[in-house]
């Protein structure tokens, strides 16, 4: 397999003076550029468009009222936005910083060390890289990536030191977060509170570590991030290095996402729509870059065992299924070897 020419030393090096042919979106809006922290009007920034906020604390204190009414609150986030942001969750501060931190320093390793971990393969357990999927793209993405599965096993490089103690302890505080959002969402669907983690035996879960490295860009008006698409699974849990970046789509327009200091953001994936059959929806969202600064990025995505078969609860399938079943290691497969196109990979399974 050829080696890797990652963005951020591209990026990095002196003689840089404009975005190669390789990584430049002639179709590209010209208007959607993000300077700095401030993007520019392409992407809405009216109080209307501000994701909702969800108040973890009030859905664990233990009073059924509060429980009940976050409950709904979830629902209502789900249904209407398919991202949200949650406050309050009791990830410390200090290890979500020292988790980027620690992941920066992976992406400042040497080319030859970052190479080691290069990976083959969509289910290689570490896989670092650059764009999306090189093999079949004729336009790349100004992109630096570093993927781990960190469950049902645990897998991380072993550089730089301290990464596999920080990235654990994250992921694994990270993880109870969502097992708990994960009932409440089953509850506001008119289930039991454990039909998910049954239905698709999250005890097995596939959980994905996913770092993102955005170098600044000499030309951002004709690059992106990552192009628009929806993740698979049930739910992606997000956090950043307080740099404007992140878009998401609604009623046809482009928001741009505010994420409050020591917030998670989280979006619906593709599987729980499958799950909920299509009364929630994953949602269309965008990765923009700066001309000025480098963004950082890193995601859980939380999904089915790699050999359940994916469908819609039976109880929500009425008056019928709208997706057909599918094994949840075929679906990952299939997104990860193709181009990443919108909502591709499940439009494949609409019936």
């Amino acid at each position: 397999m050829a080696a890797v020419a990652f963005i951020k030393d591209l990026a990095e090096s002196a003689s840089l003076a404009s975005l190669p042919p390789s990584y430049a979106f002639n179709d590209q809006d010209p208007t959607a550029v993000v300077e700095d922290v401030v993007v520019d009007s392409l992407a809405s920034d009216d109080a209307h468009d501000v994701i909702p906020v969800i108040d973890y604390s009030l859905l664990m204190s233990g009073d059924p009222d509060q429980r009940s009414n976050t409950v709904q609150d979830l629902h209502k986030a789900c249904q209407e936005w398919g991202f949200f942001m949650v406050v309050n969750h009791g990830v410390p501060e200090a290890l979500t910083e020292s988790m980027i931190g620690k992941c920066r320093e992976f992406f400042d390793l040497t080319v030859e060390e970052k190479q080691e971990f290069q990976g083959k393969h969509v289910l290689d357990p570490i896989r670092c890289g650059t764009s999306f999927n090189l093999l079949v793209e004729e336009v790349h993405f100004w992109r630096d990536f570093l993927k781990i599965m960190v469950h049902p096993e645990f897998h991380c490089p072993h550089k730089p030191p301290g990464l596999s103690v920080v990235v654990s302890d994250y992921c694994n505080q990270v993880r109870a977060l969502v097992r708990e959002l994960l009932r409440a969402i089953s509850s506001a669907l008119g289930l039991e509170e454990d039909r998910i983690e049954e239905a698709y035996n999250l005890d097995m879960g596939l959980e994905m570590f996913v770092a993102n490295y955005y170098p600044a860009c000499p030309q951002p008006e004709l690059a992106m991030g990552m192009p628009p698409h929806s993740d698979h699974g049930l739910l992606t849990v997000l956090t950043d290095n307080q740099v404007a970046g992140l878009q998401i789509l609604r009623r046809g327009k482009w928001v741009q996402v505010h994420s409050l200091p020591n917030s998670f953001i989280l979006n619906v994936g593709d599987h729980l729509e499958i799950f909920s059959n299509g009364k929630y929806k994953s949602i269309l969202h965008r990765a923009m870059v700066s001309k000025r600064m480098a963004r950082m990025s890193v995601g859980i995505g939380f999904s089915p065992s790699l050999d359940t078969v994916a469908a819609p609860a039976e109880e929500l399938a009425h008056p019928a299924a709208a997706y057909k079943p599918m094994k949840f290691q075929d679906y990952l497969e299939s997104q990860q070897k193709n181009k990443l196109q919108g909502k591709s990979c499940l439009d494949a399974v609409r019936i």
